[in-house]
């Protein structure tokens, strides 16, 4: 069976361009995370790549399929130049690797946290998943394996987090469109809730 990776990064250097920079991060017990970053004027975005090596499995199954499932990489956007976003490199790797150490399914609608600011003096601690689709297309690969998602992730505010956990996903990007919220902002406020 071919290896995904290299299908991967083909596809996010079409879609992105050649990244300036990546790093690599290891966890105990899982594959190794990189997350490369590319600079598109005044556009940085970090493209996690390891994710989609193995395919999500459901954390109720009794045994993981090493084929079937669905698989995924993670691709953040915030604007270059108003925050030490780099320091995001670390905090994107532990939710790429999420999967493997906590077994869940990352999803569109999904809430991710990693319990501290994304870079420092980030307001984010969490993330939405988008749905997949526009800026990177889904990579198909040779069935049986299911295609390759690029989940695009929004920084949520702790209060935006709370109220998205009462009222749902969509509420909560309707409720950024309504109010012309900057998602790439990178100290950007909380949308107003009330």
């Amino acid at each position: 069976m071919a290896d995904v990776l290299p299908l991967v990064e083909t596809r996010l250097r079409g879609a992105l361009g050649e990244p300036d920079a990546r790093a690599a991060v290891t966890f105990l017990g899982t594959d190794r995370i990189e997350v490369l970053r590319f600079t598109d004027g005044d556009v940085v975005r970090y493209a996690t790549l390891g994710m989609s090596a193995q395919p999500m499995s459901d954390p109720t199954a009794m045994l993981a399929d090493p084929v079937k499932g669905p698989r995924a990489e993670l691709v953040l956007s915030v604007r270059a130049g108003l925050a030490d976003t780099d320091k995001v490199l670390r905090p994107l790797a532990v939710l790429a690797a999420s999967p493997q150490v906590e077994g869940v399914v990352v999803a569109p609608g999904a809430s991710l946290d990693v319990g501290e600011p994304l870079w420092p003096g980030a307001p984010f601690t969490s993330v939405l998943v988008a749905e997949p689709g526009g800026l990177v297309e889904d990579l198909e690969l040779d069935a049986p394996l299911d295609p390759v998602h690029f989940l695009p992730l929004l920084p949520m505010t702790p209060n935006e987090a709370a109220w998205k956990r009462v009222h749902g996903a969509q509420a909560l990007q309707e409720r950024w469109l309504a109010n012309g919220t900057d998602l790439r902002d990178p100290s950007r406020k909380s949308v107003p809730l009330d």
